[in-house]
């Protein structure tokens, strides 16, 4: 669906107040990465220890049938635009095709429109070159690692700072380099308070896009964050560090909220929990939810997320669930239409998202039964005609399609477990004409099919650059086999 027409034009501050009984609020989107739904405490995992989100959850509404996207990247796009990641170009996570599409007006700019300043803090992973960066997306601050995580060393264009770790990170602040002190997690986290409370002074509503690359591998974190993991019935220690990881942001969770308490801004400041950016990882073995699948699956297991929404001021009830189907294309039309956004026509085509005003207000309202698409994507180079039904799901509120040849009932059989496709067929071939729909809607904006690899990441030649170092053509030749080769220049001989 797309934006709706009635947001077009600027919302006035005073349809806002009645619209949530608030005026403007900070904006607060808090997003870990590779975390499933089970592997919080107050969603029923035995071992987690998570008392921060357990206390948020009493106070937000939880939207349990909130969808993202398969993997990491595509994820990040679908909330910078309202709109499903292949249409912004991004079908991977590495190889150029991570890369958010250059026409793209994103969530920082659209908010901006309304007076809001934004920043981001942990992983962007749309696009390392200076176009793609954040701080050229409509973010004014900008404390990053480069890749889809700390230490990644892809070809191309998307790579972070050379021999980078968890501890003592090189990261990206503000158009430089900057070596740090302490663990990856805690410097984002106290990075964006130190950020919040100078625009708290300033009295500028903020837009704070918190993204820490925890709990994606390799699971590296001080001993001290994990050892009580150790021995639990079956954790092994790999996953005694992966909850360390979560239990780490859960406790840096807490302290950004004490500090809005302490700040006198929590009243005022909508904070939304988005507990992951795609489904579950190390943590699926001790508990699923009942999901099947995980990351990098077309199951529920990949794509279901726990977001939760706290706006004390803006009527939001806690303790509260939702089960309306929701997604991450959502959250941009909801910000703006909060915001009090300019909308132009452009960007209403743009949105293909839903607003979550009406549930924010009433999580019991009638709800459409609407459709969403996922797929995992990640073809080789010019195979997506061939990948089009491989690892793909559309559904609506009951059912899901998946792979163009098994149906799920998901109210009687949520861990997707029994075949009707026989049974239903008008639902079938419902779901299979919305499909084809959808991908001949998205296959031209799929911008990053073919597009070539800069010779040396531009984020590590800019690390080089800082500070010295660097790779001959040997080593670039390592790093990248199929690079093509350079032919030395050729002097050019007056003739006589």
């Amino acid at each position: 669906m797309k934006f709706p027409i009635t947001l077009l034009g600027s919302l006035l501050l005073s349809s806002l107040s009645s619209l949530l009984g608030a005026g403007r609020p900070n904006i607060i989107l808090v997003m870990p990465d590779d975390i499933g739904y089970g592997d919080y405490a107050c969603l029923g995992n035995p071992i987690m220890k998570t008392p921060s989100v357990d206390a948020f959850k009493k106070e937000s509404l939880l939207f349990t049938q909130f969808h993202v996207s398969p993997t990491c990247a595509p994820c990040r796009a679908a909330l910078m635009s309202g709109r499903h990641e292949f249409k912004n170009g991004v079908t991977h996570t590495i190889l150029e095709r991570e890369r958010m599409a250059l026409d793209t007006f994103t969530l920082p700019e659209i908010l901006k429109t309304a007076g809001y300043t934004s920043g981001i803090f942990g992983k962007w992973h749309l696009g390392d070159e200076e176009a793609y960066r954040p701080e050229n997306r409509g973010f004014d601050e900008v404390f990053i690692h480069g890749a889809g995580g700390i230490g990644q060393t892809y070809p191309g264009s998307c790579g972070d700072a050379p021999g980078n770790t968890n501890i003592d990170p090189a990261l990206w602040h503000n158009g430089k380099w900057e070596k740090t002190k302490g663990y990856c997690t805690d410097l984002f986290f106290d990075q964006a308070l130190k950020w919040m409370e100078k625009k708290k002074q300033s009295n500028e509503p903020f837009f704070a896009y918190i993204t820490p690359n925890a709990a994606h591998g390799p699971h590296v974190l001080p001993e001290e964050y994990y050892q009580h993991y150790l021995g639990k019935p079956g954790v092994s220690e790999d996953l005694a560090k992966f909850y360390g990881m979560i239990e780490n942001i859960d406790t840096n969770f807490g302290n950004m909220l004490a500090k809005l308490d302490e700040w006198g801004i929590a009243e005022n400041t909508l904070v939304i929990y988005l507990a992951t950016d795609n489904g579950g990882t190390a943590g699926v073995r001790i508990f699923n939810a009942g999901m099947r699948g995980q990351k990098g699956t077309e199951y529920q297991g990949g794509t279901r997320a726990p977001c939760f929404f706290r706006w004390p001021s803006g009527g939001i009830k806690g303790g509260k669930e939702t089960s309306a189907l929701s997604s991450n294309i959502d959250i941009y039309p909801t910000l703006a239409e909060i915001a009090g956004a300019e909308i132009s026509e452009k960007t209403a085509k743009q949105v293909e998202g839903i607003s979550l005003v009406p549930l924010l207000k009433n999580p019991d309202a009638e709800w459409q039964d609407r459709i969403l698409v996922h797929h995992v994507g990640r073809w080789e180079k010019g195979g997506s005609e061939e990948a089009k039904y491989t690892k793909c799901a559309i559904q609506n509120s009951r059912f899901t399609l998946v792979g163009n040849k098994a149906l799920y009932d998901l109210k009687a059989d949520p861990g997707e477990t029994t075949n009707i496709i026989a049974d239903y067929p008008e639902v079938v071939a419902q779901l299979r004409s919305s499909y084809e729909k959808w991908w001949n809607e998205a296959k031209p904006l799929m911008v990053n099919e073919d597009v070539e690899a800069p010779r040396i990441n531009p984020l590590k030649a800019l690390y080089w650059a800082q500070y010295g170092g660097g790779p001959d053509e040997a080593m670039l030749r390592r790093m990248n086999p199929d690079l093509p080769v350079l032919k030395p220049a050729r002097s050019k001989k007056k003739q006589k």
